[in-house]
C-alpha cells in the first residue's frame, strides 16, 4: 500500500507538575516541549493549492499554533483533580465557584483555558495528568479533525509526538 507522510514540529514552553508522581516531577517545573504532528495519506492532492501534497506544511503549522501553541505556550498545564495547585491559581477574592466552573468546563470539553487567575497567567487545565503521554493523546484528539478538514479528508493525523526533553518523548496514535 502506498503511503506518504509529512511531519511538522513546533516548540512551546510550559510549566506543569505530575500530580501522582512519586519523585521530583510532582514538583512545579517546566519544559521546552517539541511537538510533532505526523500526517499521512495514501495519495497526494490532485488539484488546488495543495496539489502534489499530503497537507500543506503552512496549513499544518497554522492548526498546530491554534490548537497547541496559542492556548499552552508560556502557560501552566494542570490536572483537573490537582485542587491544591488550582487553588494557587484562583484569583484573589474569588469563591469556590471559580474552581467549580473550571471543573465544569473540563468535564464538558476535556480542557479549560483561562487567564482568570491570581496573576493573570495562562492556565490550561486537562482531564488527565499533564504527562508527555497524555499531552500527546490530548493534542492528537484536538488536532485530528482539523487535519482532516484542512486536507479535504485526504490526510489523517497518524501520530502525535511530544518531546519533553531532548532525549525523552511520548507518542500517541490510533489504529
Amino acid at each position: 500500500m502506498t503511503s506518504f507522510t509529512v511531519t511538522r514540529q513546533i516548540f512551546i514552553d510550559a510549566g506543569h507538575r505530575v500530580l501522582t508522581h512519586g519523585s521530583k516531577c510532582r514538583n512545579l517545573h517546566g519544559h521546552r516541549y517539541m511537538i510533532e504532528a505526523v500526517c499521512e495519506a495514501g495519495r497526494l492532492q490532485e488539484a488546488g493549492e495543495q496539489s502534489d501534497m499530503v497537507l500543506d506544511f503552512g496549513f499544518l503549522k497554522d492548526e498546530m499554533m491554534a490548537v497547541i501553541d496559542a492556548p499552552c505556550d508560556h502557560g501552566f498545564l494542570a490536572h483537573v483533580n490537582d485542587d491544591q495547585l488550582l487553588i494557587m491559581f484562583r484569583p484573589d477574592g474569588s469563591t469556590a465557584d471559580w474552581l467549580a466552573n473550571v471543573k465544569a468546563i473540563v468535564a464538558k470539553d476535556g480542557f479549560c483555558l483561562t487567564t482568570d487567575t491570581r496573576m493573570g497567567t495562562k492556565l490550561y487545565v486537562l482531564d488527565a495528568n499533564p504527562t508527555a503521554e497524555q499531552l500527546a493523546k490530548h493534542w492528537y484528539v484536538r488536532l485530528k479533525p482539523v487535519v482532516e478538514a484542512r486536507s479535504g479528508g485526504l490526510a489523517r493525523l497518524a501520530e502525535m509526538v511530544v518531546w519533553e526533553t531532548p532525549n525523552c518523548r511520548a507518542t500517541f496514535s490510533e489504529p
